[in-house]
């Protein structure tokens, strides 16, 4: 039976997280997630089964700017970052979640490492 290609990023995914378990050590996960038309991040505390901090590119002025390119993801980084920090979290684990490290992603956690956070 051929995959799908949601099949195999859900795949992908579930690879990236079971790796991330081993590491955690206790941190909570900065979780991405990329559409055709917008990127979410949400740090997530697994013990607890809780959202501690959540930003995504439909925040703001509605059509101020376009929520697909590097700029709305390094927006969103920032946001996230500022939100968790301002929680007390400072140390996480990166779940790009079965996307590539590039492109929006990147600039997501790029934007997310200089406001802050460490992973």
């Amino acid at each position: 039976m051929a995959l799908t290609p949601r099949d195999s990023t859900q795949r992908r995914a579930q690879r990236v997280r079971t790796r991330l378990r081993s590491v955690a050590n206790g941190r909570p996960r900065l979780s991405v997630f990329r559409s055709s038309k917008n990127i979410y991040a949400q740090i997530i505390d697994d013990e607890r089964g809780v959202t501690l901090a959540a930003a995504s590119s439909l925040e703001g002025e509605k059509g101020a700017a376009k929520g697909s390119d590097k700029d709305a993801a390094a927006k969103v980084g920032a946001l996230v970052a500022q939100r968790a920090i301002e929680k007390g979290v400072k140390d996480v684990v990166f779940d790009r979640g079965g996307y590539l490290y590039h492109g929006r992603v990147k600039a997501l956690a790029d934007a997310a490492r200089e406001a802050g956070l460490n992973f």
